[in-house]
């Protein structure tokens, strides 16, 4: 830990998670304005990266800003955009059945990829407007061979009062049901590693990446030279931690404690 605590000096740019590392629900850690002051007062940069493809980046920027936080769009990373750039690349002109809310379709019709019920290839999203009928075109356009992505593996969402089910589980039930496991884009893959580093035009080791889930926030980093920094303020417990084979270089009780140790 001493080792990885003297990284934090390389550290130039963080990238923070969102549910249950800044916020929980619709409430902001009493917290996180002060680290965030606290970065910039040290010469640092700071952006967020969620999985939650339940919203788009309007849709954050807008809920940041009713929390005291305002940012310019490209601080604001979505798995969302992670997908939406790898399907413009390597699936150009075709279509797509989306599983997912309004703004995740909304976020395809602004990159130009058409929206189809009998589309070239699946989509499943964190869905909150699930319903049956979505689930019965997907797994039978899958089953007809289609290819599906998933746009973020979470198995749960952290809300006020416990969790709900996330985009992983929804994709598991498909799974059940067609026998076909989705390609999922979000943290922990190495497409969003690769779009974060991109992004913020930093090396591995100037990257350091935040957040309180070990299979995504922490597998995403591991093994790659950027620094995992996990806090203990949303998803994992300590128990969990000490069981899990991914473990993060910086263990934090929250973003308070690791503020203490910026320099």
């Amino acid at each position: 830990m001493k080792g990885a605590i003297e990284r934090l000096r390389d550290v130039k740019t963080f990238v923070l998670d969102m549910d249950g590392t800044i916020y929980l629900g619709n409430r902001l850690f009493p917290y996180t304005i002060g680290f965030l002051e606290r970065v910039k007062a040290t010469g640092r940069d700071f952006c967020f990266f969620t999985n939650n493809s339940s919203k788009n980046r309007v849709a954050y920027l807008e809920k940041l800003s009713r929390m005291g936080i305002f940012l310019p769009p490209e601080k604001m990373l979505v798995a969302n955009d992670v997908l939406l750039n790898w399907l413009r690349e390597n699936r150009p002109g075709q279509s797509a059945y989306v599983v997912g809310t309004p703004p995740l379709l909304e976020d395809f019709r602004r990159a130009g990829i058409p929206l189809s019920e009998n589309g070239d290839y699946v989509v499943l999203g964190f869905d909150t407007t699930l319903t049956y009928e979505k689930l019965r075109v997907a797994c039978d356009l899958i089953r007809r061979g289609r290819p599906v992505f998933g746009v973020n593996p979470d198995w749960n969402c952290p809300v006020e009062g416990g969790f709900i089910p996330d985009c992983g589980s929804i994709a598991a039930l498909v799974k059940a049901s067609t026998g076909v496991q989705c390609e999922f884009f979000g943290k922990p893959s190495r497409h969003t590693l690769d779009y974060m580093l991109r992004h913020t035009g930093r090396g591995p080791q100037e990257l350091a990446v935040i957040g309180d889930r070990l299979y995504t926030d922490i597998a995403v980093a591991a093994g790659t030279g950027v620094l995992s920094i996990l806090v203990m303020s949303g998803e994992t417990t300590p128990e969990m931690l000490a069981e899990s084979r991914v473990q993060p270089d910086i263990a934090a009780r929250d973003l308070e404690e690791l503020g203490e140790h910026l320099a």
